[in-house]
């Protein structure tokens, strides 16, 4: 039976060791932070002090990292893998990492005359557990049969994808997909609750339907129960969302819904979310729909109450001042415009409250200028409500397709405007 050595010992790679042990290898682990290893060495591990030292005194060594510079510091550090790493040696990266590198690690290691696979996983914490992980093989196809016990010990199912670099691939095309879903079940998730919709039962129809999905089975009841606590982190979805745009783009493939659901993880990491699970995603949107997704229904609204109590609650009287930017078809395939002075009056979760003396029409388009110590770019609106107050106009202003980062951005300014 091959020795094996275990590096990255966090939310995966502990119960990976750990499934080794259990099945009877001899295995030798190292992790950065100390104490992770505790229960391992109860469990019959070793430890060793580098990865450098693993290397030097096993057969296989499988490392289980969090990211591109992670893997970096394992393998090429000053005690590093490839410091002294024996032939015959056969290295498992089950990382998350960018094909590039994969192909770097596979062409040093060779050259070491030693053996790579590239094998990313995907489950979560809980596969991880229990041992079901799929492993997505590239590399040579000889060298992958010859460690299916091993991969089958911390797995279900192997499956060949082809050479060195095609997991890392194959990886990123999965979790771009997983990314996508899990942001579709929380906007999903957010209409239902928005509504006044109970989030269980619309999950129950969610997980009953067309929209069924791993993501609803996984992640489902976590929103509706606020449970954030660990699966796999926000965080690392954003690095697997970045590592497959800057793909796409060396393949010049246009990818709209992974620019959008990037888009969307990296507001979760901005706010603080990033060590949270990914369904943590959920908290961005109960801030635009002013609401926990899993909060209990409000009661129906009875005859003559107002319906507009919790929107005035939830807007911020403002005095901000701005300029907007008007312009007018000419007819002969031209423009003209002028700029007029206003203030920001209220916002809300969908557009902007702007008064300013000089009359406008409903439906027009305006380019909306801010400050420059604001750093804004310029906003584009639309005016779908027109009101008179004490000689001024009052416009009711609908943002008009304003990416994710500019409306984080237009928070964050109005807040320090605000205080």
């Amino acid at each position: 039976m091959k020795t094996i050595g275990f590096v990255g010992l966090g939310t995966m790679g502990e119960p990976m060791a750990a499934n080794l042990l259990r099945k009877g290898y001899s295995v030798t682990v190292y992790n950065r932070s100390a104490g992770k290893a505790n229960a391992l060495v109860e469990l019959g591990a070793d430890i060793a002090d580098s990865p450098c030292d693993i290397a030097k005194r096993v057969d296989v060594v499988i490392t289980m990292v969090s990211n591109d510079d992670a893997i970096e510091e394992v393998y090429f550090g000053a005690d590093g893998i490839l410091k002294e790493l024996k032939p015959g040696t056969t290295i498992i990266d089950s990382s998350t990492i960018s094909p590039t590198l994969a192909r770097k690690l596979a062409a040093e290691i060779g050259d070491r005359f030693c053996d790579f696979i590239d094998a990313p996983v995907t489950g979560s914490k809980p596969a991880a557990i229990e041992g079901t992980l799929l492993f997505m093989a590239g590399g040579d196809k000889a060298t992958v049969d010859a460690h299916t016990d091993i991969l089958l010990t911390m797995g279900r199912d192997i499956v060949y994808v082809g050479p060195n670099g095609s997991g890392a691939t194959a990886k990123l095309a999965h979790n771009t997909i997983v990314g996508i879903n899990a942001a579709g079940l929380i906007e999903g998730m957010a209409i239902a609750a928005k509504s006044g919709i109970d989030a269980s039962a619309f999950l129950h129809i969610v997980q009953s339907g067309g929209a069924a999905s791993k993501q609803a089975d996984l992640k489902g009841e976590k929103i509706v129960n606020r449970d954030f606590s660990v699966q796999f982190a926000l965080s690392l979805m954003l690095k697997d969302l970045r590592l497959s745009s800057v793909l796409t783009d060396a393949m010049h493939m246009s990818t709209p819904m992974l620019e959008s659901a990037k888009g969307l993880f990296q507001l979760g990491q901005a706010a603080g979310y990033g060590d949270d699970d990914l369904a943590a995603l959920a908290h961005i949107y109960e801030n635009w729909i002013g609401r926990k997704i899993g909060d209990p229904p409000a009661p129906p609204v009875e005859a003559g109450q107002k319906t507009d109590e919790r929107r005035k609650k939830t807007r911020l009287p403002l005095d901000i001042p701005l300029h907007m930017s008007i312009y007018q078809w000419e007819g002969d395939g031209g423009f003209s415009g002028h700029t007029i002075e206003g203030r920001l009056r209220d916002l809300s979760e969908d557009g902007l409250q702007i008064e300013s003396g000089t009359p406008l029409e409903k439906d027009m388009f305006i380019v909306i200028h801010f400050g420059p110590e604001s750093e804004l770019p310029p906003i584009t609106a639309r005016l779908i409500r027109i009101e008179r107050k004490s000689g001024k106009f009052v416009y009711g202003c609908l943002l008009s397709a304003l990416p994710l980062y500019q409306r984080l951005q237009l928070q964050e300014y109005i807040a320090s405007q605000s205080q």
